[in-house]
């Protein structure tokens, strides 16, 4: 079974997915990115999805289940470079990604995570 890899850059986790994810491998990347945002008290996270080319509707709602899980672990999360095909096909599912925030790019994604950091007044 494929592990995808979680990149530490400071206060903010960086997964960048490159392949088309199967069922197993997504539940194991929730688990490990649980695991990492505890271990390193990270309190961002990036996902990068840049490289998927398509998604179904359990890899949507592992995205969703990703970010929630990392909400209630204190971590903002940015789902980054969604293809416009990617997009199209959530929407087609009826998958809205509640909760989940998008930028189109890692650049804008660090900068949203950045904004968040600023705007956090309860400390850590």
């Amino acid at each position: 079974m494929d592990r995808i890899p979680i990149l530490r850059m400071g206060a903010t986790l960086l997964v960048t997915i490159q392949v088309d994810m199967q069922d197993q491998t997504a539940l194991t990347l929730q688990d490990d990115l649980a695991a990492q945002i505890i271990k390193t008290g990270a309190d961002g996270v990036m996902i990068d999805i840049s490289a998927m080319e398509m998604v179904d509707s359990f890899v949507g709602r592992m995205l969703t289940n990703i970010s929630s899980i990392a909400r209630i672990l204190s971590a903002d999360t940015v789902v980054v470079g969604m293809q416009p095909a990617v997009a199209i096909t959530l929407v087609e599912l009826g998958l809205s990604l509640d909760g989940v925030r998008t930028a189109l790019n890692v650049e804008r994604g660090m900068a949203m995570l950045e904004r968040s950091r600023q705007g956090n007044h309860f400390g850590r």
